[in-house]
Protein backbone atom coordinates (compact mmCIF):
# COMPACT_ATOMS: atom_id res chain seq x y z
CA UNK A 1 0.00 0.00 0.00
CA UNK A 2 1.27 3.82 -0.77
CA UNK A 3 1.56 6.77 1.36
CA UNK A 4 0.19 10.38 0.33
CA UNK A 5 3.32 12.61 1.20
CA UNK A 6 2.94 14.32 -2.29
CA UNK A 7 5.37 12.19 -4.30
CA UNK A 8 5.64 13.42 -7.94
CA UNK A 9 6.12 9.62 -9.52
CA UNK A 10 3.79 11.46 -12.21
CA UNK A 11 6.80 13.46 -13.69
CA UNK A 12 9.66 10.49 -13.15
CA UNK A 13 11.92 9.01 -16.24
CA UNK A 14 11.94 5.54 -14.38
CA UNK A 15 14.39 4.60 -16.94
CA UNK A 16 17.29 6.48 -14.82
CA UNK A 17 17.36 5.77 -10.75
CA UNK A 18 19.60 7.54 -8.31
CA UNK A 19 19.82 5.17 -5.46
CA UNK A 20 21.82 6.44 -1.86
CA UNK A 21 22.60 3.41 0.83
CA UNK A 22 22.06 4.93 4.48
CA UNK A 23 23.85 2.42 6.49
CA UNK A 24 23.62 1.82 10.41
CA UNK A 25 27.15 2.22 10.95
CA UNK A 26 26.43 2.25 14.91
CA UNK A 27 27.47 -0.51 17.27
CA UNK A 28 24.12 -1.95 16.69
CA UNK A 29 24.63 -3.10 13.43
CA UNK A 30 28.87 -4.00 13.64
CA UNK A 31 28.16 -8.02 13.42
CA UNK A 32 26.27 -7.59 10.27
CA UNK A 33 28.55 -5.21 9.03
CA UNK A 34 29.72 -7.41 5.80
CA UNK A 35 26.29 -8.91 5.43
CA UNK A 36 25.09 -5.40 4.69
CA UNK A 37 27.75 -4.64 2.56
CA UNK A 38 27.24 -7.87 0.24
CA UNK A 39 23.97 -7.09 0.11
CA UNK A 40 24.28 -3.78 -0.71
CA UNK A 41 26.44 -4.86 -3.59
CA UNK A 42 23.97 -7.62 -5.06
CA UNK A 43 21.55 -4.75 -5.46
CA UNK A 44 23.90 -2.25 -7.38
CA UNK A 45 25.02 -5.34 -9.12
CA UNK A 46 21.48 -4.79 -10.99
CA UNK A 47 21.36 -1.51 -12.02
CA UNK A 48 22.49 0.08 -15.27
CA UNK A 49 25.08 2.74 -13.67
CA UNK A 50 26.12 5.69 -15.99
CA UNK A 51 25.82 9.59 -15.39
CA UNK A 52 22.73 9.11 -17.84
CA UNK A 53 21.46 6.03 -16.51
CA UNK A 54 21.72 4.75 -12.30
CA UNK A 55 23.64 6.72 -9.82
CA UNK A 56 24.89 5.26 -6.72
CA UNK A 57 25.93 6.88 -3.15
CA UNK A 58 26.74 5.48 0.30
CA UNK A 59 26.70 7.04 3.17
CA UNK A 60 27.33 5.53 7.00
CA UNK A 61 25.37 6.97 10.22
CA UNK A 62 25.38 6.78 14.32
CA UNK A 63 25.47 10.16 16.23
CA UNK A 64 26.27 11.87 12.60
CA UNK A 65 26.36 10.91 8.87
CA UNK A 66 29.62 10.16 6.98
CA UNK A 67 29.50 10.42 3.05
CA UNK A 68 31.56 7.81 1.61
CA UNK A 69 30.51 8.37 -1.86
CA UNK A 70 28.51 11.03 -3.94
CA UNK A 71 26.06 10.06 -6.48
CA UNK A 72 28.47 12.06 -9.03
CA UNK A 73 31.86 10.16 -7.46
CA UNK A 74 31.64 6.96 -9.71
CA UNK A 75 30.15 6.13 -13.30
CA UNK A 76 30.86 2.79 -13.66
CA UNK A 77 29.60 -0.06 -11.91
CA UNK A 78 32.66 -1.83 -11.37
CA UNK A 79 33.63 1.41 -9.51
CA UNK A 80 30.64 1.29 -7.59
CA UNK A 81 31.27 -2.20 -6.36
CA UNK A 82 35.22 -1.53 -5.91
CA UNK A 83 34.63 1.08 -3.81
CA UNK A 84 31.61 -0.78 -1.77
CA UNK A 85 34.19 -3.55 -0.97
CA UNK A 86 36.40 -0.76 0.80
CA UNK A 87 33.85 0.17 3.22
CA UNK A 88 34.69 -0.34 6.55
CA UNK A 89 31.97 -0.14 9.97
CA UNK A 90 31.85 3.27 11.16
CA UNK A 91 31.11 2.52 14.93
CA UNK A 92 29.79 5.07 17.16
CA UNK A 93 26.59 6.04 19.04
CA UNK A 94 23.70 7.09 19.54
CA UNK A 95 22.00 6.22 16.96
CA UNK A 96 20.47 9.04 15.02
CA UNK A 97 18.39 8.02 12.05
CA UNK A 98 16.36 11.62 12.41
CA UNK A 99 19.80 13.69 11.50
CA UNK A 100 20.62 11.13 9.20
CA UNK A 101 17.54 11.40 7.14
CA UNK A 102 18.00 15.22 6.98
CA UNK A 103 21.61 15.08 5.93
CA UNK A 104 20.85 12.49 2.87
CA UNK A 105 18.19 15.14 1.87
CA UNK A 106 20.51 18.21 2.00
CA UNK A 107 23.47 17.28 1.03
CA UNK A 108 23.15 13.45 -0.86
CA UNK A 109 20.30 13.76 -2.63
CA UNK A 110 21.33 17.72 -3.87
CA UNK A 111 22.10 18.33 -7.47
CA UNK A 112 25.67 19.83 -6.40
CA UNK A 113 26.48 16.24 -5.73
CA UNK A 114 25.37 14.24 -8.70
CA UNK A 115 21.26 13.92 -7.54
CA UNK A 116 18.79 14.87 -10.02
CA UNK A 117 16.11 16.44 -8.04
CA UNK A 118 14.75 18.68 -11.34
CA UNK A 119 15.46 16.01 -13.96
CA UNK A 120 12.44 14.04 -13.23
CA UNK A 121 14.23 10.90 -12.00
CA UNK A 122 13.38 7.75 -9.55
CA UNK A 123 14.95 8.47 -6.54
CA UNK A 124 15.79 5.50 -3.96
CA UNK A 125 16.93 5.60 -0.69
CA UNK A 126 17.79 2.21 0.81
CA UNK A 127 17.92 2.47 4.99
CA UNK A 128 19.68 -0.13 7.48
CA UNK A 129 18.78 -0.05 10.92
CA UNK A 130 19.49 -1.95 13.48
CA UNK A 131 18.16 -0.21 16.41
CA UNK A 132 15.54 2.59 17.87
CA UNK A 133 16.25 5.82 17.01
CA UNK A 134 17.83 8.41 19.07
CA UNK A 135 15.98 11.20 17.60
CA UNK A 136 12.58 12.34 16.07
CA UNK A 137 12.45 10.34 12.54
CA UNK A 138 8.60 11.74 11.34
CA UNK A 139 9.45 15.61 10.41
CA UNK A 140 12.55 14.33 7.95
CA UNK A 141 10.84 11.04 6.78
CA UNK A 142 7.74 13.56 5.89
CA UNK A 143 10.55 15.45 4.42
CA UNK A 144 11.78 12.88 2.16
CA UNK A 145 8.76 11.60 0.79
CA UNK A 146 7.58 15.16 -0.12
CA UNK A 147 10.71 15.81 -2.51
CA UNK A 148 9.16 12.31 -3.98
CA UNK A 149 11.83 9.94 -2.49
CA UNK A 150 11.23 6.39 -2.51
CA UNK A 151 12.46 4.90 0.88
CA UNK A 152 12.99 0.94 1.52
CA UNK A 153 13.56 0.49 5.09
CA UNK A 154 15.50 -3.19 6.61
CA UNK A 155 15.06 -2.98 10.48
CA UNK A 156 16.31 -5.70 12.63
CA UNK A 157 14.94 -7.23 15.74
CA UNK A 158 15.93 -4.26 17.18
CA UNK A 159 14.30 -2.05 15.42
CA UNK A 160 11.22 0.10 15.61
CA UNK A 161 8.74 -1.52 13.64
CA UNK A 162 6.39 1.60 13.44
CA UNK A 163 9.44 3.92 13.27
CA UNK A 164 10.27 1.85 9.94
CA UNK A 165 6.90 2.27 8.86
CA UNK A 166 6.79 5.37 9.58
CA UNK A 167 10.15 6.02 7.11
CA UNK A 168 8.78 3.68 4.55
CA UNK A 169 7.67 4.92 1.25
CA UNK A 170 4.78 2.61 2.05
CA UNK A 171 4.59 -0.57 4.18
CA UNK A 172 5.23 -2.61 1.56
CA UNK A 173 8.43 -0.96 1.43
CA UNK A 174 9.32 -2.19 5.33
CA UNK A 175 11.65 -5.60 5.47
CA UNK A 176 11.72 -7.22 8.47
CA UNK A 177 14.89 -9.20 8.86
CA UNK A 178 15.61 -11.03 12.36
CA UNK A 179 19.48 -10.31 11.67
CA UNK A 180 21.34 -8.79 9.32
CA UNK A 181 22.68 -12.46 7.60
CA UNK A 182 18.52 -12.85 6.69
CA UNK A 183 19.21 -9.87 3.60
CA UNK A 184 20.26 -12.79 1.61
CA UNK A 185 16.66 -14.13 2.01
CA UNK A 186 14.75 -11.24 0.70
CA UNK A 187 17.24 -9.89 -2.41
CA UNK A 188 14.57 -11.19 -4.77
CA UNK A 189 11.21 -9.59 -2.84
CA UNK A 190 13.38 -6.53 -2.85
CA UNK A 191 14.23 -6.26 -6.72
CA UNK A 192 10.29 -6.92 -6.93
CA UNK A 193 9.22 -3.97 -5.64
CA UNK A 194 11.81 -1.96 -7.09
CA UNK A 195 9.99 -3.30 -10.59
CA UNK A 196 6.18 -2.71 -8.92
CA UNK A 197 7.46 0.98 -8.02
CA UNK A 198 8.64 1.41 -11.71
CA UNK A 199 6.13 -0.02 -13.23
CA UNK A 200 3.32 2.52 -11.19
CA UNK A 201 5.53 5.15 -12.61
CA UNK A 202 5.09 4.43 -16.15
CA UNK A 203 1.95 3.97 -15.46
CA UNK A 204 1.68 7.64 -14.54
CA UNK A 205 3.69 8.61 -17.41
CA UNK A 206 1.79 6.64 -19.95
CA UNK A 207 -0.09 10.15 -20.41
CA UNK A 208 -3.49 8.61 -19.58
CA UNK A 209 -6.38 11.37 -18.72
CA UNK A 210 -6.89 12.53 -15.43
CA UNK A 211 -9.17 10.22 -13.78
CA UNK A 212 -12.29 11.46 -12.62
CA UNK A 213 -12.77 11.42 -8.31
CA UNK A 214 -15.13 12.23 -5.71
CA UNK A 215 -13.57 14.29 -3.14
CA UNK A 216 -14.79 14.59 0.45
CA UNK A 217 -13.37 17.15 2.92
CA UNK A 218 -14.37 16.17 6.43
CA UNK A 219 -13.08 19.34 8.70
CA UNK A 220 -13.00 19.48 12.56
CA UNK A 221 -15.23 22.33 13.37
CA UNK A 222 -15.34 22.02 17.07
CA UNK A 223 -14.25 25.28 19.36
CA UNK A 224 -10.47 24.63 19.29
CA UNK A 225 -10.31 25.30 15.51
CA UNK A 226 -12.00 28.48 15.34
CA UNK A 227 -8.70 30.29 14.97
CA UNK A 228 -7.18 27.66 12.68
CA UNK A 229 -10.45 27.95 10.41
CA UNK A 230 -9.68 30.34 7.67
CA UNK A 231 -6.53 27.88 6.60
CA UNK A 232 -8.59 24.87 6.52
CA UNK A 233 -10.67 26.94 4.36
CA UNK A 234 -7.89 27.84 2.27
CA UNK A 235 -6.48 24.12 2.10
CA UNK A 236 -9.25 22.86 0.64
CA UNK A 237 -9.62 26.15 -1.66
CA UNK A 238 -6.06 25.26 -3.04
CA UNK A 239 -6.94 21.53 -3.35
CA UNK A 240 -9.68 22.60 -5.47
CA UNK A 241 -7.90 25.09 -7.55
CA UNK A 242 -6.31 21.75 -8.89
CA UNK A 243 -9.00 19.91 -9.40
CA UNK A 244 -11.02 19.70 -13.03
CA UNK A 245 -14.67 19.59 -11.81
CA UNK A 246 -17.02 18.42 -14.05
CA UNK A 247 -19.89 16.24 -13.59
CA UNK A 248 -18.24 13.55 -15.79
CA UNK A 249 -14.68 14.04 -13.46
CA UNK A 250 -14.26 15.65 -10.27
CA UNK A 251 -16.55 15.76 -7.66
CA UNK A 252 -16.16 17.27 -4.16
CA UNK A 253 -18.31 17.58 -0.91
CA UNK A 254 -17.57 19.56 2.20
CA UNK A 255 -18.47 18.25 5.43
CA UNK A 256 -18.15 19.99 9.31
CA UNK A 257 -18.21 18.15 12.60
CA UNK A 258 -18.03 18.59 15.87
CA UNK A 259 -20.78 16.71 18.18
CA UNK A 260 -22.50 16.29 15.06
CA UNK A 261 -21.80 16.44 11.20
CA UNK A 262 -23.06 19.26 9.03
CA UNK A 263 -23.31 18.94 5.47
CA UNK A 264 -22.10 22.05 3.83
CA UNK A 265 -22.97 20.97 0.04
CA UNK A 266 -22.98 16.99 -1.39
CA UNK A 267 -21.08 15.76 -3.79
CA UNK A 268 -23.78 16.34 -6.67
CA UNK A 269 -24.38 19.97 -5.05
CA UNK A 270 -21.99 21.87 -7.79
CA UNK A 271 -20.92 20.95 -11.02
CA UNK A 272 -18.28 23.78 -11.63
CA UNK A 273 -15.15 24.64 -9.51
CA UNK A 274 -16.22 28.39 -9.10
CA UNK A 275 -18.97 27.20 -7.89
CA UNK A 276 -17.77 25.28 -4.99
CA UNK A 277 -14.95 27.37 -4.32
CA UNK A 278 -17.65 30.57 -3.65
CA UNK A 279 -19.38 28.26 -0.87
CA UNK A 280 -15.81 27.15 0.45
CA UNK A 281 -15.25 31.00 1.00
CA UNK A 282 -18.51 31.50 2.52
CA UNK A 283 -18.09 28.38 4.67
CA UNK A 284 -18.85 29.67 8.21
CA UNK A 285 -17.44 27.59 11.37
CA UNK A 286 -19.80 25.63 12.94
CA UNK A 287 -18.30 25.31 16.93
CA UNK A 288 -18.99 22.72 19.51
CA UNK A 289 -17.38 21.33 22.34
CA UNK A 290 -17.34 17.43 21.35
CA UNK A 291 -15.28 15.98 18.63
CA UNK A 292 -16.93 13.08 17.54
CA UNK A 293 -14.93 11.36 14.91
CA UNK A 294 -16.45 8.00 14.56
CA UNK A 295 -19.74 9.21 14.10
CA UNK A 296 -19.00 11.77 11.88
CA UNK A 297 -17.39 9.06 10.08
CA UNK A 298 -20.39 6.87 10.26
CA UNK A 299 -22.71 9.87 8.83
CA UNK A 300 -20.51 9.86 5.69
CA UNK A 301 -20.82 6.46 4.86
CA UNK A 302 -24.66 6.65 5.12
CA UNK A 303 -25.17 9.98 3.47
CA UNK A 304 -21.70 11.34 1.26
CA UNK A 305 -20.38 8.20 -0.15
CA UNK A 306 -24.04 7.38 -1.93
CA UNK A 307 -25.56 7.18 -5.53
CA UNK A 308 -28.05 9.90 -3.95
CA UNK A 309 -25.80 12.31 -2.78
CA UNK A 310 -23.57 11.82 -6.20
CA UNK A 311 -20.97 9.43 -4.91
CA UNK A 312 -20.04 7.11 -8.13
CA UNK A 313 -18.73 4.27 -6.26
CA UNK A 314 -20.34 1.43 -7.64
CA UNK A 315 -19.02 3.00 -10.78
CA UNK A 316 -15.40 2.52 -9.84
CA UNK A 317 -14.66 6.24 -9.49
CA UNK A 318 -12.35 6.44 -6.60
CA UNK A 319 -13.89 7.84 -3.42
CA UNK A 320 -11.25 10.11 -1.83
CA UNK A 321 -12.13 10.98 2.34
CA UNK A 322 -9.33 14.12 3.17
CA UNK A 323 -9.63 14.86 7.09
CA UNK A 324 -8.86 17.42 9.21
CA UNK A 325 -8.59 16.99 12.86
CA UNK A 326 -6.91 18.77 15.92
CA UNK A 327 -7.97 16.24 19.01
CA UNK A 328 -8.44 13.04 20.13
CA UNK A 329 -11.97 11.81 19.07
CA UNK A 330 -14.20 11.59 22.26
CA UNK A 331 -15.96 8.12 20.83
CA UNK A 332 -14.57 5.39 19.03
CA UNK A 333 -13.46 5.52 15.02
CA UNK A 334 -12.59 2.20 14.84
CA UNK A 335 -15.46 0.04 13.19
CA UNK A 336 -16.70 3.11 11.08
CA UNK A 337 -13.17 3.90 9.76
CA UNK A 338 -13.17 -0.03 8.88
CA UNK A 339 -16.49 0.22 7.12
CA UNK A 340 -14.91 2.93 5.09
CA UNK A 341 -12.19 0.46 4.01
CA UNK A 342 -14.55 -1.85 3.51
CA UNK A 343 -16.11 -0.04 0.43
CA UNK A 344 -12.54 0.83 -0.68
CA UNK A 345 -12.70 4.63 0.21
CA UNK A 346 -9.28 5.93 0.24
CA UNK A 347 -9.16 8.05 3.71
CA UNK A 348 -6.35 10.51 4.57
CA UNK A 349 -5.75 12.29 7.84
CA UNK A 350 -3.97 15.31 8.41
CA UNK A 351 -3.70 16.35 12.39
CA UNK A 352 -2.30 18.77 14.03
CA UNK A 353 -0.40 18.78 17.55
CA UNK A 354 -3.29 18.22 19.60
CA UNK A 355 -4.77 15.29 17.43
CA UNK A 356 -3.89 11.34 17.91
CA UNK A 357 -1.35 10.36 15.59
CA UNK A 358 -2.07 6.54 16.58
CA UNK A 359 -5.58 7.58 16.30
CA UNK A 360 -5.39 9.06 12.64
CA UNK A 361 -3.26 6.38 11.23
CA UNK A 362 -6.11 3.98 12.49
CA UNK A 363 -8.37 6.11 10.32
CA UNK A 364 -6.39 6.28 7.41
CA UNK A 365 -6.54 3.70 4.84
CA UNK A 366 -2.76 2.74 6.03
CA UNK A 367 -0.87 3.70 9.01
CA UNK A 368 1.49 5.99 6.75
CA UNK A 369 -1.44 8.11 5.15
CA UNK A 370 -1.27 10.94 7.97
CA UNK A 371 0.06 14.10 7.73
CA UNK A 372 1.05 15.77 10.42
CA UNK A 373 1.19 19.72 11.45
CA UNK A 374 1.97 21.77 14.47
CA UNK A 375 -0.71 23.88 13.34
CA UNK A 376 -2.90 24.39 10.66
CA UNK A 377 -1.53 27.31 9.23
CA UNK A 378 1.41 25.23 8.34
CA UNK A 379 -0.80 23.68 5.65
CA UNK A 380 -0.13 26.53 3.15
CA UNK A 381 3.52 24.48 2.84
CA UNK A 382 1.69 21.71 1.21
CA UNK A 383 1.48 21.89 -2.40
CA UNK A 384 -1.93 20.36 -3.50
CA UNK A 385 -0.91 19.53 -7.23
CA UNK A 386 1.36 17.06 -6.05
CA UNK A 387 -1.29 16.14 -3.15
CA UNK A 388 -3.73 15.16 -6.08
CA UNK A 389 -0.62 13.51 -7.87
CA UNK A 390 0.08 10.99 -4.78
CA UNK A 391 -3.52 10.00 -4.44
CA UNK A 392 -4.01 8.85 -8.17
CA UNK A 393 -0.72 7.03 -7.99
CA UNK A 394 -2.01 5.79 -4.50
CA UNK A 395 -5.28 4.70 -6.45
CA UNK A 396 -3.47 2.86 -9.45
CA UNK A 397 -1.06 1.24 -6.38
CA UNK A 398 -3.42 0.39 -4.18
CA UNK A 399 -5.83 -1.14 -7.24
CA UNK A 400 -3.00 -4.14 -6.99
CA UNK A 401 -4.09 -4.61 -4.04
CA UNK A 402 -7.83 -4.21 -3.61
CA UNK A 403 -9.59 -5.94 -6.66
CA UNK A 404 -7.45 -8.85 -5.92
CA UNK A 405 -8.69 -11.85 -4.47
CA UNK A 406 -7.49 -13.77 -1.80
CA UNK A 407 -7.70 -17.51 -0.08
CA UNK A 408 -6.65 -16.77 3.55
CA UNK A 409 -6.47 -19.93 5.65
CA UNK A 410 -5.71 -19.37 9.62
CA UNK A 411 -3.95 -22.44 10.94
CA UNK A 412 -4.37 -21.90 15.18
CA UNK A 413 -2.42 -23.80 17.62
CA UNK A 414 -5.01 -25.40 19.93
CA UNK A 415 -2.68 -27.33 22.04
CA UNK A 416 -3.04 -27.47 26.09
CA UNK A 417 -0.30 -24.66 26.27
CA UNK A 418 -2.43 -21.60 24.36
CA UNK A 419 -5.73 -22.84 26.75
CA UNK A 420 -5.02 -19.32 27.81
CA UNK A 421 -4.22 -17.10 24.86
CA UNK A 422 -6.73 -18.94 22.25
CA UNK A 423 -9.31 -16.20 23.12
CA UNK A 424 -6.90 -13.49 21.96
CA UNK A 425 -6.17 -15.53 18.88
CA UNK A 426 -9.74 -15.51 18.15
CA UNK A 427 -9.85 -12.03 18.34
CA UNK A 428 -6.69 -11.70 15.91
CA UNK A 429 -8.30 -13.65 13.26
CA UNK A 430 -11.41 -11.72 13.65
CA UNK A 431 -9.90 -8.25 13.82
CA UNK A 432 -7.80 -9.29 10.10
CA UNK A 433 -10.80 -10.88 8.36
CA UNK A 434 -12.90 -7.36 8.95
CA UNK A 435 -10.25 -5.86 6.48
CA UNK A 436 -10.98 -8.66 4.26
CA UNK A 437 -13.82 -8.19 1.31
CA UNK A 438 -15.25 -11.58 1.68
CA UNK A 439 -17.68 -13.32 -1.29
CA UNK A 440 -17.33 -15.66 -3.15
CA UNK A 441 -15.59 -13.83 -6.31
CA UNK A 442 -13.20 -11.56 -3.47
CA UNK A 443 -11.60 -12.75 -0.55
CA UNK A 444 -12.12 -16.46 0.93
CA UNK A 445 -11.41 -17.41 4.60
CA UNK A 446 -10.69 -21.13 6.54
CA UNK A 447 -10.21 -21.80 10.05
CA UNK A 448 -8.15 -24.61 10.96
CA UNK A 449 -6.61 -25.55 14.77
CA UNK A 450 -4.18 -28.19 15.44
CA UNK A 451 -2.44 -30.16 17.83
CA UNK A 452 -1.52 -33.52 17.75
CA UNK A 453 -3.51 -33.79 14.66
CA UNK A 454 -5.92 -30.72 12.80
CA UNK A 455 -9.36 -30.26 12.49
CA UNK A 456 -10.96 -27.82 10.15
CA UNK A 457 -13.52 -25.83 11.17
CA UNK A 458 -14.52 -24.57 8.44
CA UNK A 459 -12.93 -24.54 4.24
CA UNK A 460 -12.96 -21.57 1.79
CA UNK A 461 -15.93 -22.43 0.76
CA UNK A 462 -18.10 -22.75 3.58
CA UNK A 463 -19.09 -19.25 4.16
CA UNK A 464 -19.85 -16.57 1.32
CA UNK A 465 -19.84 -13.61 3.91
CA UNK A 466 -18.05 -11.87 6.18
CA UNK A 467 -20.29 -11.98 8.52
CA UNK A 468 -20.44 -15.43 7.81
CA UNK A 469 -17.07 -15.88 8.69
CA UNK A 470 -17.27 -13.73 11.85
CA UNK A 471 -19.67 -15.60 13.57
CA UNK A 472 -18.22 -18.74 12.73
CA UNK A 473 -14.47 -16.99 14.26
CA UNK A 474 -16.44 -15.95 17.72
CA UNK A 475 -17.81 -19.24 18.28
CA UNK A 476 -14.58 -21.34 17.86
CA UNK A 477 -13.68 -23.63 21.15
CA UNK A 478 -10.16 -24.20 22.27
CA UNK A 479 -9.67 -28.06 20.77
CA UNK A 480 -7.11 -28.42 23.53
CA UNK A 481 -4.13 -31.83 23.14
CA UNK A 482 -0.80 -32.70 22.97
CA UNK A 483 1.71 -33.01 21.26
CA UNK A 484 2.14 -30.19 18.73
CA UNK A 485 2.69 -31.39 15.43
CA UNK A 486 3.05 -28.55 13.31
CA UNK A 487 4.99 -30.19 10.44
CA UNK A 488 1.45 -32.85 10.23
CA UNK A 489 -0.57 -29.67 10.47
CA UNK A 490 1.15 -27.77 7.21
CA UNK A 491 1.12 -31.45 5.13
CA UNK A 492 -2.61 -31.50 6.14
CA UNK A 493 -3.51 -27.61 5.15
CA UNK A 494 -1.34 -27.92 1.74
CA UNK A 495 -3.20 -31.58 0.92
CA UNK A 496 -6.93 -30.77 2.54
CA UNK A 497 -7.37 -26.63 2.33
CA UNK A 498 -5.40 -25.79 -0.25
CA UNK A 499 -7.38 -27.66 -2.32
CA UNK A 500 -9.68 -27.03 -5.75
CA UNK A 501 -13.00 -29.26 -3.58
CA UNK A 502 -12.56 -26.98 -0.77
CA UNK A 503 -12.33 -23.69 -2.21
CA UNK A 504 -8.86 -22.70 -3.20
CA UNK A 505 -8.36 -21.06 -6.29
CA UNK A 506 -5.09 -21.50 -6.43
CA UNK A 507 -4.84 -22.86 -10.21
CA UNK A 508 -6.31 -19.74 -11.13
CA UNK A 509 -4.00 -17.65 -10.18
CA UNK A 510 -5.45 -16.08 -6.80
CA UNK A 511 -3.03 -15.66 -3.90
CA UNK A 512 -2.60 -17.91 -1.21
CA UNK A 513 -2.00 -16.98 2.28
CA UNK A 514 -1.58 -19.35 5.10
CA UNK A 515 -0.98 -17.48 8.66
CA UNK A 516 0.27 -19.90 11.17
CA UNK A 517 0.04 -18.82 15.44
CA UNK A 518 2.12 -21.15 17.23
CA UNK A 519 2.56 -21.24 21.23
CA UNK A 520 5.69 -23.31 21.19
CA UNK A 521 8.33 -25.78 19.00
CA UNK A 522 6.85 -28.03 16.79
CA UNK A 523 7.38 -32.08 18.11
CA UNK A 524 7.57 -33.31 14.43
CA UNK A 525 9.54 -31.38 11.61
CA UNK A 526 8.13 -28.63 9.87
CA UNK A 527 11.26 -28.14 6.83
CA UNK A 528 9.67 -30.95 4.45
CA UNK A 529 5.72 -29.20 4.43
CA UNK A 530 7.27 -25.77 4.67
CA UNK A 531 9.45 -25.84 1.38
CA UNK A 532 6.55 -28.05 -0.70
CA UNK A 533 4.12 -25.04 0.68
CA UNK A 534 6.33 -21.99 -0.75
CA UNK A 535 6.54 -24.72 -3.97
CA UNK A 536 3.02 -24.14 -4.84
CA UNK A 537 3.33 -20.40 -4.46
CA UNK A 538 1.40 -20.00 -0.75
CA UNK A 539 2.59 -17.06 1.30
CA UNK A 540 3.59 -18.48 4.70
CA UNK A 541 3.55 -15.88 7.89
CA UNK A 542 3.91 -16.88 11.28
CA UNK A 543 3.61 -15.52 14.17
CA UNK A 544 4.76 -17.20 17.55
CA UNK A 545 4.99 -16.60 21.42
CA UNK A 546 8.17 -16.55 23.78
CA UNK A 547 7.24 -19.77 23.64
CA UNK A 548 7.89 -20.89 20.32
CA UNK A 549 10.95 -21.33 18.33
CA UNK A 550 11.79 -18.36 16.27
CA UNK A 551 14.30 -20.23 13.80
CA UNK A 552 11.33 -23.07 13.29
CA UNK A 553 9.27 -19.82 12.29
CA UNK A 554 11.12 -18.32 10.00
CA UNK A 555 12.56 -21.71 8.19
CA UNK A 556 8.95 -22.39 7.62
CA UNK A 557 6.99 -18.93 6.92
CA UNK A 558 7.56 -17.98 3.16
CA UNK A 559 10.95 -15.76 3.72
CA UNK A 560 12.14 -14.83 7.02
CA UNK A 561 10.65 -11.42 6.94
CA UNK A 562 6.99 -13.38 7.19
CA UNK A 563 7.90 -14.51 10.75
CA UNK A 564 6.75 -12.20 13.46
CA UNK A 565 6.91 -12.96 17.48
CA UNK A 566 5.01 -10.90 20.44
CA UNK A 567 6.07 -12.24 23.79
CA UNK A 568 2.44 -13.85 24.76
CA UNK A 569 -0.95 -13.61 22.41
CA UNK A 570 -2.76 -11.21 23.96
CA UNK A 571 -0.09 -8.77 22.23
CA UNK A 572 -1.07 -9.87 18.92
CA UNK A 573 -3.10 -6.69 18.20
CA UNK A 574 0.73 -4.57 18.33
CA UNK A 575 1.52 -6.38 14.96
CA UNK A 576 -1.77 -6.18 13.19
CA UNK A 577 -1.05 -3.79 10.93
CA UNK A 578 2.03 -4.97 10.40
CA UNK A 579 0.67 -8.40 9.02
CA UNK A 580 -2.22 -6.50 6.84
CA UNK A 581 0.75 -4.37 5.58
CA UNK A 582 3.02 -7.90 4.57
CA UNK A 583 -0.20 -9.18 3.62
CA UNK A 584 -0.93 -6.57 0.93
CA UNK A 585 2.84 -6.83 0.11
CA UNK A 586 2.35 -10.23 -0.78
CA UNK A 587 -0.48 -10.42 -3.34
CA UNK A 588 0.96 -6.91 -5.09
CA UNK A 589 4.16 -9.52 -5.27
CA UNK A 590 1.90 -12.40 -6.69
CA UNK A 591 0.12 -10.29 -8.86
CA UNK A 592 2.20 -9.08 -12.61
CA UNK A 593 0.50 -5.68 -13.98
CA UNK A 594 -1.79 -6.65 -17.14
CA UNK A 595 -2.05 -3.95 -20.17
CA UNK A 596 -5.51 -3.34 -18.99
CA UNK A 597 -4.09 -2.22 -15.77
CA UNK A 598 -1.98 -0.14 -17.65
CA UNK A 599 -3.98 0.97 -20.32
CA UNK A 600 -1.47 0.21 -22.82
Amino acid sequence: MCNLYFLSLFLIDSKKKDVVFLIDGSFDSRSGFEEIRNFVKEIVEILKVGNNGDKVAVVQYSRVATVNFYLNSYSSRSDVLNSIKTIYHKFGRPLNTGKALEFVRDHVFAASVGGRPTESVLQYLFIFSGGRSGDDVRGPAQSLKKNGIVTFCFGTKNADTLEMQTISFTPAHYFFVPDYKSLQNIKESVKDRMEQTEEIAKIENVGKQTPARDVVFLLDATDATRSDFPAMQDFVQRVVEMLLVDEKKDRVSVVQYSRDPAVQFYLNTYMTKDEILNAVRNLRHKGGRSLNTGAALQYLRENVFTASSGSRRLEGVPQLLILLSSGRSADSVDAPASALKQMGILTFAVGSRGSDSRELQRISHNPNSVISVTEFTDLSSVPPQQLLASIDILSSFLSLVDTAKKDVVFLLDGSDGTRNGFSAMRDFVERLVEKLSVGENKDRVSVVQYSREAEVHFSLNTHRTREDVMDAVRGLRHRGGRPLNTGAALQYVMDNVFTNSTGSRRLQGVPQILILLAGGRSFDNVDTPASALKQRGIFVFAIGSRTSDSRELQRLSFEPSYALSVSDFSGLDTIQEQISSLMSAAVVRSRPLTTTETGM
